[in-house]
């Protein structure tokens, strides 16, 4: 698990290998990851959108931003969390992710970053 704390916010992050797609002359390794977003502030706090940086060991860099996450902007209250479930794709099986979320403090209208932790995708093969 990758965990980091940034601004009063604890990003965790636990991945898992899904499955290898051959697509003609490709093959596509799938991850799927599971995102802990706790509030350990004194006030409300709004996910308002998302920055990925993808890597693979096949050398291809992708950046991924946009609002929210899954569709959603949820709204975080003091020592809550919220989870969520997505995945990406790879043309290796092995990489990485990072990146960061803007926030806006419901209190004060501002808008806050917090980091997300660099998190290692590898199939169970690289593992063992």
């Amino acid at each position: 698990m990758s965990t980091l704390i940034t601004n009063g916010v604890k990003i965790s992050v636990l991945t898992r290998f899904q499955q290898e797609i051959e697509e003609d002359e490709f093959v596509r390794y799938l991850f799927a990851y599971r995102i802990s977003i706790a509030n350990h502030n004194d006030f409300p706090i709004k996910l308002l959108s998302r920055y990925w940086k993808i890597f693979d060991s096949a050398g291809h860099t992708s950046i991924v931003e946009g609002q929210g996450v899954i569709g959603e902007m949820p709204i975080i209250y003091p020592s809550h969390a919220y989870e969520y479930v997505s995945g990406c794709d790879l043309l290796s099986d092995l990489g990485s992710m990072e990146g960061h979320y803007q926030f806006r403090n419901l209190v004060t209208e501002e808008l806050f970053e917090v980091e997300i932790p660099k998190f290692i995708l590898s199939s169970l093969e690289k593992m063992n």
